[in-house]
């Protein structure tokens, strides 16, 4: 893999082929079964790219053992099969949560699944259809870590492609380290590029989130900073239609937003933080307010609210049965 930053309208690099399981953990120091990083990686119908996405993983030279738990929820198109053919030829790090029913329709997200089972004391995050090109990525950004207690993430910048090709597009993640209380207003980070400490749970209110990631942001403000590392090459952003955030317009992310805001504000009001449950409820009506045609469009987004509010009540209702 080319120690080099690609460039704009250039072709992207692939990962290798991976290593042997022996040859990856020859370096390794500790226990196995106890990894010090969980690489978390979330899957849903991404059979023609999800190989670039773990061969990324497996190309990763750590002194350190890490595990990849890959969850699917209920993909149709032959992903679950190469997740678990993987699975085969690497069984001491693959780790496969594998839905039979797609859970995010039902209203949940597969953080609630991938976050309980990482064992690492670290989550290094990225979904199917994005890869990493540095091999030193994890030992770079766990050394950081574990010499920084007072940080309690890093991460590093991105480049988005489309068609194999690097754009010249930037979708604003931060590119400067932040404090904890910039964190706790939940900026915009590059997810694929993260790296945090695996201190949090996953709230009832994670479920209501389209933008997860500003949610772990804003909670991982309560143990530490952020850290932006230059030195990583980029990881690569793939741009398509399928993806969550990439292709989808001023309007619908406007929607996303407002059921984001609408979660952590709930969650901020539920533990007793008055100032941030007014800070993103404040972000929640610019949201609303800012939408094109209000009078048309309010109604059903705050509809959409409502019955949001009804199905936190569930989820809170049956977790405390747990």
């Amino acid at each position: 893999m080319s120690e080099q930053k690609p460039s704009v309208g250039k072709v992207v690099p692939k990962p290798p082929e991976p290593r042997a399981e022996e040859e990856i953990m020859t370096a390794w120091t500790g226990e196995i079964g106890r990894p010090l990083v969980s690489v978390v990686c979330h899957s849903f119908n991404h059979v023609s790219v999800i190989k670039d996405a773990l061969n990324s993983f497996l190309m990763q030279e750590t002194n350190f053992p890490f595990e990849i738990v890959v969850h699917d929820d209920a993909s149709e198109d032959g992903t679950q099969e190469v997740i678990r053919q993987y699975q085969s030829q690497y069984p001491n790090i693959v780790r496969p949560i594998l839905q039979t029913n797609n859970i995010y329709s039902s209203g949940e997200r597969p953080s609630m699944y991938s976050f309980p089972a990482a064992k690492g004391k670290y989550i290094a995050f990225c979904e199917g259809d994005d890869y990493w090109i540095d091999e030193g990525k994890l030992q770079k950004q766990v050394s950081f870590l574990e010499d920084n207690s007072d940080y309690a993430l890093c991460y590093t910048d991105s480049m988005p492609f489309h068609n194999e090709t690097v754009l010249c597009v930037d979708f604003g993640g931060a590119r400067r380290d932040l404090s904890s209380a910039e964190l706790k207003r939940a900026p915009a980070i590059y997810t694929l590029t993260s790296c945090f400490r695996n201190v949090l749970d996953v709230p009832p209110e994670s479920a209501l989130a389209k933008y997860g990631d500003k949610f772990i942001w804003s909670r991982l403000g309560a143990f530490g900073k952020g850290k932006y590392l230059d030195e990583v090459l980029p990881s690569l952003y793939r741009v398509h239609g399928g993806g969550v955030h990439s292709l989808a317009d001023e309007y619908e992310r406007k929607i996303m937003n407002v059921f984001t805001y609408s979660a952590m504000a709930s969650y901020y009001q539920r533990v007793g933080d008055e100032e941030l449950f007014e800070y993103f409820m404040l972000k929640l009506k610019r949201q609303v307010y800012g939408l094109d045609d209000v009078s048309r469009r309010l109604l059903p987004v705050m509809k959409f609210v409502t019955q949001l509010a009804l199905r936190l009540k569930k989820i809170l209702v049956r977790i405390s049965k747990i």
